[in-house]
């Protein structure tokens, strides 16, 4: 299948599996692999490719982030069960103030979403938004939202994450990285305050389970701090966060310097998201010492994996349903039309990038599938020079443009989508609500900003 066909086949199977999930009430799992299969089938995939594509899809999620995401709600657990999430929410509170939690959560997100994936970084941040909504009563969903959006900002527009990085050498700017990193933080700016505001509004209307179980007699902050005798300190709490994310900002800066030597190595392997969150598991065992809970490590081990297997085996779900869009040509009939599209400027890597983003899931891959499409600022027969993007500063705004596209939208074939969720306690439906529309406004809002500073910059 090809061609206009292709597209609609897409939007049907999309919308098919929204209402299998909200309307009809399918388990996730079930009904982005039955669409995955019926999609394979509907476009022409051949018979015999479509196993090993779908057993090579589902098994390549646990190999690049299953054991990431496991570690990373390990030390979220440990850091629950010690008290040091509560510690840290004491201190996140005196930083900002009682008064604006969902602010306090939006920014430590994007401070730690630089060097760290979105995904694991909001595993890990997860639990002091827990032990904070604890202490300020302050609505769960607005929280949710405002660290995921947080996250999603720094995640899509500044280095060192892996998808603006490639983005910038794609397009032949490996000497403008700097430019790339200071622009993508002025540009995550407007969607950071179009998502705070947004949380704040959808925050009440929706209402978690977090929120609802506040009805109940669940204990309060105050009776959660006593069921620790002493809390940890402050370094020791912050410790198995802030090591992971030296350790990979410490590997991306060795990758962007090129360090070949011994030292560059060990810095590359420890800045593997892997070697990080295990130096970060090393912290968070410390931790248990320290604060006497050793005899409690298995059970935190076997009540993690209970928790996050529900979310592996949906994002590995998702995988599938992404690689079935892909091997149907859906991104090879984007390239083949890609000069049709020209004359919307700015726009068109934008919309190129939210196309791939809505139809595979990663932003990261739709972020480096569109700057390969877009080509070089220097290169004669590129996308970029037949839309007159030749200068550096050009270069920089389209891949802040991608990133605002590759951001748009976050739903059920993104990984994201089921973190947030899931550990932001959400129903699939209340996702869409929340998750789905803030990064669809977050999206919206950045390329406009995008598109007024091209008017003056290039």
């Amino acid at each position: 299948m090809s061609g206009f066909g292709l597209i609609v086949t897409f939007i049907i199977a999309i919308v098919i599996m929204i209402l299998a999930i909200s309307k009809w009430k399918l388990h996730p799992f079930l009904a982005i692999m039955g669409i995955s299969l019926i999609l394979s089938l509907v476009v022409g995939i051949p018979l015999k490719d479509i196993p090993g594509l779908i057993g090579g899809a589902f098994s390549g999620i646990f190999k690049s982030i299953g054991i990431v995401i496991i570690l990373g709600a390990l030390i979220g657990t440990i850091l629950e069960k010690t008290g040091a999430a509560l510690k840290l929410a004491e201190m996140t509170v005196r930083l900002v103030g009682p008064k604006h939690p969902e602010l306090a959560m939006e920014i430590m997100g994007w401070v730690v979403s630089i060097p760290v994936f979105c995904d694991s970084g909001f595993v890990i941040l997860n639990p002091i938004r827990k032990a904070l909504q604890r202490k300020t009563r302050y609505s769960s969903v607005a929280m949710t939202v405002a660290l995921s959006a947080g996250l999603y900002a720094a995640h899509v527009f500044i280095p060192p994450t892996p998808g603006p990085i490639a983005a910038a050498g794609a397009l032949g700017l490996e000497s403008h990285l700097l430019g790339v990193i200071g622009w993508g933080a002025v540009v995550s700016i407007p969607a950071l305050v179009a998502a705070f505001f947004f949380a704040n509004w959808i925050g009440k209307k929706v209402r978690s389970s977090e929120d609802l179980a506040e009805n109940e007699e669940g204990p309060t902050y105050e009776e959660l701090l006593k069921s620790f005798k002493n809390l940890p300190n402050g370094f020791l709490s912050l410790a198995p966060i802030l090591i992971p994310i030296i350790c990979m900002a410490a590997g991306s800066i060795a990758s962007m310097a090129g360090l070949t030597g011994a030292g560059g190595i060990f810095l590359k392997f420890i800045g593997t998201p892997i070697m990080a969150l295990t130096a970060g598991i090393i912290f968070a065992v410390i931790l248990l010492f320290t604060a006497g809970k050793t005899d409690g490590f298995y059970e935190m081990t076997n009540e993690t994996l209970k928790v996050v297997g529900p979310i592996l085996f949906i994002t590995a779900a998702g995988s599938v349903l992404g690689k079935v869009i892909v091997a149907a040509g859906f991104v090879d009939y984007m390239k083949g039309n890609a000069a049709v599209l020209s004359t919307l400027g700015i726009f068109f890597p934008f919309i190129l990038a939210a196309i791939l983003k809505s139809a595979q899931g990663s932003s990261t891959v739709a972020i480096t599938t569109t700057a390969g499409i877009m080509g070089s600022i220097a290169e004669s027969g590129s996308m970029m020079t037949l839309l007159g993007l030749t200068s550096p500063l050009a270069g920089i705004l389209t891949v802040l443009a991608i990133g605002a596209g590759a951001m748009t939208v976050s739903h059920a074939n993104d990984s994201y989508f089921w973190v947030v969720t899931n550990f932001g306690e959400l129903t699939p439906q209340d996702g869409y609500k929340t998750q789905t529309m803030v990064t669809l406004i977050m999206g919206v809002v950045s390329i406009l900003f995008i598109w007024l500073l091209s008017l003056f910059l290039i």
